[in-house]
């Protein structure tokens, strides 16, 4: 067997050994056992890298810079993962300039998604949802009992209008409609889902525009609007 791998095994059994015996304790040679059983992986992993790299036979300069990239490589992938929901953040702003109606941010409170939307330019929060997996835009209605759903929207969601029978009378901006009742599959904003939930499919030609209603606000455990802002709770 390897020399190098016989003394990196002995050392591993050693720190084991030792994190055995202060467990109860709770701290080996001064440092807290966490934190000594990290720095006997980090002291492993270096020496093994360095090692690699003395055999390599590369001159010390080459070997220097290759060592600052790898440096940097670490450390940029470090920062991004302690960064990664202020970067989460960015790119939904980003898309949400791009795509109207979709999340402004994405979050979690107390284990719960959150979704913040933006105000669009009708005065109206826009919501761009997935019905059964597929995009559609929507208007965030506290107005609608259900959410209504165009002819063309319920198309694009796999729901054939034509098949459908309209004997639900609705009452939208427009005036009163004929709608017919079904349930999707899947029901998503963001990070927020419901399965099986009932919508209503506007007869074609009546509604302009469709509508996330109350069926799904009502089943979040909360929502609020500061100014150009709704933030929606799982």
């Amino acid at each position: 067997m390897n020399r190098s791998l016989v003394i990196i095994l002995v050392i591993i059994a050693a720190a084991i050994a030792l994190l055995a015996y202060n467990d109860s304790a709770g701290s080996t040679f001064g440092f807290q056992n966490y934190d000594f059983g990290n720095l006997v992986w980090l002291g492993i992993i270096g020496a093994v890298i360095g090692a690699g790299l003395l055999r390599s036979g590369q001159p010390l300069g080459s070997m220097a810079r290759n060592l600052g990239t790898w440096a940097v490589i670490v450390l940029a992938l470090i920062a991004g993962y302690q960064y990664r929901y202020e970067l989460q953040d960015v790119a939904s702003r980003v898309t949400a300039g791009l795509v109207p109606g979709s999340p402004l941010a994405l979050g979690m409170e107390d284990g719960r998604a959150t979704v913040t939307l933006d105000k669009g330019n009708n005065g109206h929060f826009q919501a761009r949802i997935l019905v059964n997996g597929k995009p559609i835009d929507a208007v965030v209605d506290t107005g609608a009992t259900t959410t209504v759903l165009t002819a063309e929207d319920a198309r694009t969601a796999g729901i054939d209008p034509d098949g459908l029978n309209y004997t639900v009378r609705v009452s939208t901006a427009n005036g009163n409609a004929n709608a017919a009742a079904v349930r999707t599959n899947e029901l998503a904003l963001g990070g927020i889902a419901r399965r099986d939930m009932p919508v209503l499919i506007a007869a074609p030609g009546t509604l302009g525009q469709s509508l996330l209603g109350m069926n799904f606000i009502s089943s979040l455990s909360g929502f609020d609007m500061r100014g150009d802002r709704m933030i929606l709770r799982d």
